[in-house]
């Protein structure tokens, strides 16, 4: 069976990505705060199927071409970059954000959904509750 390997750290595209995803959700300047937080959290690890769960969200299938994309990288023992996550709010039921890395999470997911993914994750400000 094949493992996901992890870089050690996200790449430099992965943030202007979640810039540009967050700013969908959110104002641009609260986008670029987030994602500049993110920049120095630490690594973090979470299960892939307990990240899914966090964001109310069901995986893509093994067939979505970006997913079957980072499936190769695995099978080629090709590193992937971890995943950047904003914290949901679990009094207010606000879900987990992926910011960036959905499909490498999807992908991870198909290969063991009990695969601890790197991550950096930031809370969210009390403005984007």
């Amino acid at each position: 069976m094949a493992t996901v390997s992890w870089k050690a750290q996200p790449e430099d595209h992965d943030y202007p990505s979640a810039v540009a995803y967050l700013s969908l959700l959110a104002p641009a300047s609260l986008a670029e705060e987030l994602v500049h937080r993110m920049r120095g959290a630490p690594i973090e690890h979470y299960r892939a199927m307990g990240i899914l769960r966090a964001a109310g969200l069901s995986p893509l299938a093994a067939d979505d071409p970006h997913v079957a994309d980072d499936l190769a990288k695995v099978h080629d023992q090709v590193a992937l970059s971890p995943v950047l996550l904003v914290r949901g709010e679990l009094r207010t039921g606000l879900p987990l954000i992926v910011a960036d890395g959905f499909h490498r999470l999807c992908a991870s997911y198909h290969v063991d959904e009990t695969t601890d993914i790197p991550c950096r994750i930031v809370d969210r400000p009390a403005s984007f509750r």
